[in-house]
């Protein structure tokens, strides 16, 4: 049964819209063509003013807006402007907001099986692998049944904007090995959390704009966020100058845009199908964005923030995947996670076979035009 508290001032506004320029063109018995006020949808995000990922939402809000003729404005609030970043999933479905910006490893601590979408173990498939996955291996068919059924959440999703592979993060001195991680208090979210307890760090999950002040008290002395773009934006080159690139713990992330799935269904099927076919349009314009603000912004790191940059060490990239390992079975006891886990096996098995036959080796062609560029 659709919950009634969703149909609120937000059912009302979407009628109002189309009905209320009509009766008041009859009453005037004019020819003269009234402007309708727009549907505004109030979108909060997990992201601070501050951070580019603020700017991707603006950029679905901006599409959305262009592709209605301006029927909808997409109004885009920074996190913690109507609840704090972790919350967004409640403030949707609780009808406080109309939809969110944000990723599903954030409301984790609901249910673990959250962050499969996105967050868990990396068979050999990218982040575009997975969103593939998502839309075309039965991935939003597991999602939906985890949010709307298990769960019995008000709540419609979608995925957007494939997300490069997270560094392994920040550190104050150099980490090679295994042993070199022992005992760091380390920022990360969901299963990469456990992941990183396995090799040995305790573990604290923080929203992205309380690294830095915990990394200053001394509460975490290691951390990792998303990309060089946030990573510099919030200053973790001033809490910290040894930056590892390459990690298997957040490999294959993407964008959540969340609904209310009252609201949404509430509205005209042409607008249902703006505010949904926008996410694949707001994807391809964050791509882009974040392939030129990324290579930027590590490039000032390097040459201007005094950060060295590496590459993760082979030894700590095969104590994660031989973590994951451990990891796994322990996941697979709950019926729900294997079933999400098979899924991504079966497909992960046949597409990436695909991808890494098709491609050719990229870096052997970088090397020969840049050679000594990229020093492992």
């Amino acid at each position: 049964m659709k919950d009634t508290k969703n149909l609120n001032r937000r059912s009302f506004m979407t009628k109002s819209v189309v009905a209320g320029g009509a009766a008041t063109g009859a009453m005037l018995a004019a020819p003269a063509v009234l402007a309708q006020a727009p549907l505004v949808i109030k979108m909060q995000t997990s992201w601070n003013d501050a951070n580019i990922w603020q700017d991707f939402a603006r950029d679905y809000a901006t599409r959305v807006e262009e592709m209605s003729g301006g029927r909808v404005k997409v109004d885009v609030l920074p996190a913690g402007a109507v609840v704090a970043a972790f919350q967004v999933l409640d403030a949707v479905n609780d009808g406080l907001i109309d939809a969110a910006h944000s990723v599903p490893v954030y409301w984790y601590g609901k249910n673990k099986a959250a962050s499969l979408f996105g967050t868990g173990p990396v068979f050999g498939g990218s982040a575009t692998t997975m969103l593939s996955w998502f839309y075309q291996g039965g991935g939003q068919a597991l999602y939906n049944e985890l949010t709307q059924d298990i769960m019995g959440l008000d709540v419609v999703g979608y995925m957007g904007f494939p997300m490069f592979a997270q560094p392994f993060g920040w550190f104050k001195q150099e980490v090679n090995t295994v042993a070199d991680l022992q005992g760091f208090k380390y920022r990360t979210v969901g299963l990469a959390a456990d992941l990183m307890a396995k090799l040995g760090m305790s573990v604290a999950q923080l929203p992205g704009g309380e690294i830095v002040p915990a990394m200053e008290r001394g509460v975490i002395d290691a951390f990792e966020f998303n990309n060089p773009s946030s990573d510099k934006d919030f200053g973790a080159q001033d809490v910290a100058k040894n930056y590892y690139l390459s990690s298997y713990h957040q490999a294959s992330e993407s964008f959540e845009f969340l609904f209310s799935k009252a609201f949404l269904e509430d509205l005209d099927p042409d607008i249902q199908a703006i505010l949904k076919y926008g996410v694949e349009a707001a994807s391809t314009a964050n791509t882009a964005k974040a392939m030129d603000r990324y290579s930027a912004d590590l490039q000032f790191l390097q040459n201007d923030a005094g950060v060295t940059v590496r590459r993760t060490s082979k030894e700590i990239l095969d104590a994660q995947l031989k973590a994951w390992d451990e990891l796994i079975p322990e996941l697979e006891a709950d019926p729900f996670m294997k079933k999400c886990l098979d899924s991504q096996r079966d497909w992960v098995s046949r597409v990436s076979y695909y991808e890494l036959m098709n491609a050719p080796d990229y870096g052997l062609a970088y090397e020969h035009y840049f050679p000594g560029k990229i020093k492992l």
